[in-house]
């Protein structure tokens, strides 16, 4: 699969969890990604399940902002596997979540 399709995979998958637990808290807090980092490790030749693990650091980091004005930071790690293969990671990623409350 093609490096620029497995990137907004990650994307999304950091991106629709921050914004899921923004939304759960109703806090008015803006989202975006400072930066973005990705290793290719292998061809993903079949169906790619990305996987993010850092919810919880992600809420902390929302109750953090419901409490400062200031931006908040947060480096996100997401991997990429093809389960119908193996479970061996085929990327990796990590992006920093940059979360403001407006």
């Amino acid at each position: 699969m093609y490096f620029g399709v497995l990137s907004v995979g990650a994307d999304i998958t950091g991106g629709f969890m921050a914004m899921k637990l923004i939304n759960n808290s109703q806090s008015r807090i803006s989202l975006i990604f400072k930066d973005f980092n990705a290793e290719f490790l292998k061809r993903a030749e079949g169906d790619v399940h990305f996987i993010c693990e850092d919810g919880l650091a992600i809420q902390n980091l929302i109750k953090l902002c419901e409490h400062t004005t200031e931006r908040q930071n947060l480096l996100v790690n997401i991997t990429a596997i093809v389960p119908s293969i193996s479970n061996e990671v085929v990327a990796e990623f990590k992006l920093t979540l940059s979360l403001k409350r407006r």
